[in-house]
């Protein structure tokens, strides 16, 4: 019995690893037809397509991704309408932008703040999204969460929101995921 369960705890172990790092580093995660999982940069084959490039755009700067976000906010609304989630002048590596808005609007706002980033050059990062409550981005070195969410996603520092109300955010991070080694591992569960 104790054998199946060190089984049973190791595979849930990896299906936890495998998950996480499935989220976190969606390029680096292929799964072979044979059940197998691969973890770490992808082997060249010339049977296999060629992973979606990175953008080609330079590095961005955090005033570029502000300029970005405020371009994108005024294709939904008044940028005014909303805060800054970080002062100017400090942490060059991210920023924000977070808005209360009505629940039954903030959906179609952030459906046409998507679509402004998309115009823009933004490339839409798919994994792990849920396109009715949050949408990533990247571009440049930086990467874009869009979000609609309620009340437990709400900064310490603002006001309760009413049932009828959401807070609609951008968050931008600057990220460079090329300096972190990954390893090249492979899993066979099952």
């Amino acid at each position: 019995m104790n054998a199946f369960l060190q089984r049973v705890w190791i595979g849930l172990a990896a299906t936890l690893i495998v998950s996480l790092a499935a989220v976190v580093l969606p390029d680096h995660i292929q799964l072979a037809d044979d059940g197998r999982i691969h973890l770490g940069a992808p082997a060249p084959s010339p049977s296999t397509a060629a992973p979606a490039p990175e953008s080609t755009s330079p590095p961005l700067t955090r005033d570029a991704v502000e300029e970005a976000i405020r371009t994108a906010v005024s294709a939904a609304l008044d940028p005014a309408q909303g805060r800054p989630t970080v002062a100017a002048g400090t942490h060059s590596n991210r920023t924000g932008w977070v808005a209360v808005r009505e629940q039954t609007a903030a959906p179609s706002e952030m459906n046409a703040i998507c679509a402004d980033l998309e115009r823009q050059g933004w490339t839409l990062n798919p994994n792990g999204d849920r396109p009715d409550a949050s949408r990533s981005y990247r571009r440049g070195g930086w990467y874009l969460l869009v979000s609609t969410r309620g009340k437990t996603q709400a900064p310490s520092t603002t006001s309760a929101l009413t049932d009828s109300q959401t807070y609609l955010t951008l968050t931008g991070l600057q990220l460079d995921l090329s300096d972190l080694p990954l390893p090249e591992i492979t899993v066979r569960i099952g």
